[in-house]
């Protein structure tokens, strides 16, 4: 066994991978750039290296940095984690030449399969059941045209190389494969080094099914149960589970054979992925193969017992798996796995900034689980993917895995950045997610003019309601507290125990009168539409979490207090926050009276909705631009973003050029 690892990567891989040698006695070597300096993998680490500045291509894609690192330290392996040198098989060639065992696949096995033209070719030969498309490369845009033309729209542009949703676009329209390959292309070059794309037919209304696989270097190769990826945003997962709700068990076994046999095709050991497309009828087709550790092992973990990384360590240093393949084929409980991301979850837009608090939630009973890299105070950076945590849940079956991750996603405090909490809530809590009626296109389906929040139904704006009636009667009661200890209010303090309350909801037209009564120092008596009920908590004045139980409710309430304004509270309740303004009968009367403040009129401007920087500028002063036209491109954490103008019009200035940062909102052009 190993002495000591160097683990490749960043962030919540990094503290992951090194959790496990640290439990298996191993010391780990961190490394990072620049901006990295103080993360906490690099203070979880036995040792660190600095391989460079901040962006991808300075340090953790720079390969001679990490080998040096590597003959610096000692280090006996490397786990690569996901993504960077993941599935480059010139790193693995590179280890093999210093002797250094790197822990995942063999070169022939990651050059076979991480390419994806060739792994098709492969998998067509092993009996794997495949998408149509072109074996091949294309050559150019137009090359491309063609290829889509020959197999028929939609199809999808894709890199050949990499993953993660990278440098992958679906096209309709002539025009739009052209739009795709180059957009595609510079994201690919941009993370993986590889431009290379290929084409294939796209299939519509499918569902996103991969099987896990484990081996090791005495011949055998196991698969484990699947795991569903379809909640994806632009080709990105954002809610997986474990197993599928759509997958029987014959279809589940004949998956597995298939993996299992491409595997053993190209001779394949340690941990790996067989990602397929299943449509409606449970008809699957091969996609790619991710010749590394999945973003969404821990779920995997959650119904296995398996440690998949403590696995690839193990079979790194030539060790046989004590498996059976009917030990690890039928899954155990449920288990979920939401990417909370620092992000518009209305446009999937970044967002930069610090953690100014930060609480993870915690179950009781080992049914929460969060794989992240941050803690309170940590930056979000421009540089690197907006992936703050994977909070994962599990339960005994599909519905108390789901009830966890909603009570989990209640408890989870982020504040300094924008994040996608407000929608993966509304996800787990959608119907049709519920029912287990999954594709790819949810997302866009269930919210085609994208995610605006939460739409509180009448007894949830009146839970609201109650809720932050509750909160001032709270905060009344300790200010008066306050005045009665002397001061220059001191004389105007009340002994009121009943209050009566006008409480609105920013976006919807009529407040809620809500009568609130003192009953006991943890319980208040709530009073809407003639109908009481009461709330109990024992809430700490000001604390970010408010567990309540509604006498109304049948299960406990739970919101989150962001903060106090003029005239009354940002609330997050159902994931979403909500601006709720709580006054007395006669304020609610006179602000009627108030003008809202003039907005700022862009009309005539287009923005950078992110920060980032300017890949490309399309346009100069002067030029006619028609709807939809591209106007420039802006590259936010390795992705590319394309600009464009939202009607017809004359450009009269260009505010920016090619290589600019950019802050977001930031004017571009007029």
């Amino acid at each position: 066994m190993f002495d000591k690892i160097l683990v490749a990567n960043r962030g919540e891989i990094a503290v992951r991978v090194m959790k496990t040698a640290k439990k298996m006695g191993i010391k780990t070597v961190a490394i990072y750039s620049d901006a990295d300096a103080n993360s906490m993998h690099v203070q979880m680490a036995d040792e660190a290296v600095n391989v460079g500045p901040p962006p991808t291509n300075q340090s953790y894609l720079v390969m001679p940095n990490i080998l040096n690192a590597i003959k610096k330290t000692g280090a006996q392996a490397v786990h690569p984690g996901y993504g960077f040198l993941s599935e480059n098989f010139h790193f693995v060639k590179a280890l093999d030449e210093l002797g250094i065992s790197f822990i995942g696949p063999n070169e022939y096995a990651m050059h076979a399969m991480g390419d994806k033209i060739e792994s098709k070719i492969i998998a067509k030969e092993a009996g794997v059941s495949t998408i149509p498309g072109f074996n091949g490369v294309c050559a150019d845009a137009d090359h491309a045209v063609k290829i889509a033309r020959d197999i028929g729209y939609p199809v999808m542009v894709k890199a050949s190389a990499g993953g993660g949703g990278k440098g992958m676009r679906i096209a309709y329209t002539d025009a739009e494969v052209k739009d795709a390959f180059r957009l595609s292309a510079a994201e690919a070059k941009s993370s993986f080094g590889d431009d290379r794309l290929l084409v294939e037919k796209f299939i519509e209304h499918p569902r996103h099914i991969e099987i896990q696989l484990i081996g090791d270097q005495h011949g055998n190769v196991y698969y484990l149960p699947e795991r569903e990826c379809s909640i994806q945003r632009r080709n990105q997962k954002v809610i997986e589970e474990a197993p599928s709700p759509h997958i029987d068990p014959a279809t589940r076994k004949a998956m597995g054979e298939q993996a299992v046999a491409l595997a053993r095709r190209v001779g394949y050991y340690s941990a790996g992925t067989c990602e397929f497309l299943v449509d409606p009828q449970r008809n699957f087709y091969f996609l790619e193969m991710n010749t590394r550790l999945q973003v969404e092992h821990p779920i995997t973990e959650y119904i296995t017992g398996l440690d998949l990384v403590e696995c690839m360590i193990r079979v790194a240093a030539g060790e046989k798996l004590k498996l059976s393949q009917d030990s690890v084929a039928v899954p155990h409980g449920w288990a979920f796995e939401s990417r909370v991301y620092a992000e518009d979850p209305e446009k999937y837009l970044p967002s930069i900034g610090r953690l100014s608090k930060y609480i993870e939630p915690h179950g009781v009973a080992h049914e929460v689980r969060c794989d992240s890299g941050v803690r309170e105070g940590s930056d979000i950076s421009v540089y690197y993917d907006p992936l703050i945590c994977k909070l994962c849940t599990n339960g005994s079956d599909r519905v108390e895995a789901m009830n966890n991750m909603s009570k989990a996603l209640d408890s989870y405090v982020i504040k300094g950045v924008t994040h996608n909490i407000p929608l993966l809530h509304d996800v787990i809590n959608h119907p049709r997610f519920r029912a287990g009626k999954l594709s790819t296109g949810f997302l866009k389906e269930e919210y085609p003019n994208g995610f605006k929040g939460h739409a509180l139904t009448e007894p949830e704006l009146r839970e609201l309601a109650s809720l932050a009636a509750y909160i001032h009667a709270r905060r009344e009661l300790r200010n008066r507290e306050w005045k009665a200890g002397g001061g220059a209010f001191a004389e105007k303090a009340s002994s009121t125990k009943c209050w009566e309350f006008a409480v609105g909801v920013k976006g919807y037209d009529e407040s809620v009168k809500v009568g609130v009564s003192l009953v006991n120092e943890c319980t208040y008596q709530v009073t809407i539409d003639g109908e009481t009920s009461t709330v109990t908590s024992d809430w700490a004045l000001e604390t970010p979490l408010l567990h309540a139980q509604l006498s109304s409710l049948s299960t406990p309430t739970t919101i989150q207090y962001l903060a106090a304004q003029p005239l009354g509270y940002k609330l997050q309740f159902h994931g979403t926050q909500y601006d709720v303004t709580v006054q007395t009968p006669s304020q609610a009367v006179l602000s009627k009276y108030m003008k809202p403040k003039a907005t700022l009129d862009l009309s005539n401007s287009i923005v950078s909705p992110m920060p980032g920087t300017v890949v490309s500028v399309s346009v100069k002063a002067g030029d006619v631009v028609a709807e939809g036209s591209e106007v420039a491109v802006v590259e936010a954490m390795k992705m590319q973003n394309v600009l464009r103008a939202p009607r017809v019009g004359k450009v009269a200035k260009v505010l920016v050029a090619q290589g600019a940062n950019v802050q977001a909102d930031e004017v571009r052009n007029e």
